[in-house]
């Protein structure tokens, strides 16, 4: 089967990551590519280690009016840069947007794919959460499921890679002189990501997440993103890992770890790791969440979202092993 598959916004490093999977997925075919300050230019100008049956692809300017015959797109663009275009995509396509647009919108669904992979199954419009609530979100949910955290006054302490600032982000900021040997909190107080996970810790749990406190690093690493949760309850650290493993015991990408995870256990795979330790005297569980940030992070989830969306093995094009070292 081969389905027709394009990518918006394929000159950033989620867009890159989007082509890297969907180059060797066993069933879809990258027909169309679209970039802004990109287009004109050949895959290959961009991407000199692409594939050579893709090599001479050229890059579209992004244009919902002209798309060919698609099924399937998947939309890596800036936050507030997507939505007005992709209504204007039509609804015979299927479409993934990685941006931040339609999370928890109407219309669309969001696509916690290790959480509700039945929510996500045959709909044509999903929107794939952020770096940051996927690593935070997959640790929690099998607490808040089985009530054995509170939904309220979650503390946030995360850590992500440069590469999660995109590939158009630098601003001056961003460059090695500026990150190496450096640590850099950002967002703090009103970071992008709040409304997101405050509206999922809500719904997972079934109680409000007021106090919800999230903080971000900037860490001079490409790639990875660590989030350590604190929160209250009262389990122990075997009752956490006990309901961990047993919600995601069917989940083919999720690893529930005794030790805490660290960041190359998953790079360029879509896999999630997580883990606990809790002091039930101190009414304290401490959650761990660690992904890749451009991998389940965003395209790694893009492509297990479409899987899903489209009736294919949820893992086709993902089994690769991670990088190490």
């Amino acid at each position: 089967m081969s389905i027709r598959t394009g990518i918006v916004g394929i000159s950033g490093f989620g867009g890159g990551e989007a082509l890297r999977l969907i180059a060797s997925h066993p069933s879809f075919e990258l027909v169309y590519a679209a970039g802004e300050g990109s287009a004109g230019a050949r895959l290959i100008d961009r991407f000199p280690g692409v594939p050579r049956a893709l090599a001479d692809t050229v890059i579209q300017k992004w244009d919902p009016e002209t798309l060919p015959e698609l099924d399937l797109l998947f939309a890596s663009l800036p936050t507030g840069k997507a939505a007005e275009a992709l209504a204007r995509v039509p609804a015979r396509v299927k479409i993934v947007d990685i941006g931040g647009d339609h999370r928890h919108v109407a219309g669309w669904t969001y696509g916690l794919a290790d959480v509700w992979p039945e929510r996500i199954a045959g709909q044509s419009r999903v929107a794939n959460p952020g770096c940051f609530p996927v690593a935070t979100l997959t640790a929690l949910a099998p607490l808040l499921a089985s009530g054995l955290i509170d939904t309220g006054n979650i503390v946030i302490d995360a850590k992500t890679g440069i590469s999660g600032a995109g590939r158009g982000g630098g601003d001056g900021r961003f460059g090695f002189a500026e990150t190496n040997e450096n640590l850099i909190p950002y967002g703090l107080l009103r970071h992008i990501h709040m409304p997101e996970m405050e509206t999922t810790i809500a719904l997972l749990g079934g109680a409000s997440a007021a106090g919800l406190v999230f903080t971000s690093h900037l860490v001079p690493m490409t790639r990875g993103l660590l989030v350590t949760i604190y929160a209250r309850g009262r389990a122990t650290t075997a009752e956490c890992l006990e309901a961990a493993r047993a919600f995601y015991a069917e989940r083919p990408f999720v690893r529930v770890t005794d030790q805490p995870p660290q960041s190359k256990w998953a790079s360029g795979s879509n896999l999630a790791f997580v883990s606990y330790a809790a002091d039930p005297a101190r009414n304290l569980v401490m959650a761990l969440g660690l992904v890749d940030n451009l991998g389940k992070g965003a395209a790694g989830h893009a492509v297990q979202n479409a899987n899903l969306m489209l009736g294919l093995p949820e893992t086709a094009g993902l089994e690769g092993a991670p990088l190490w070292p």
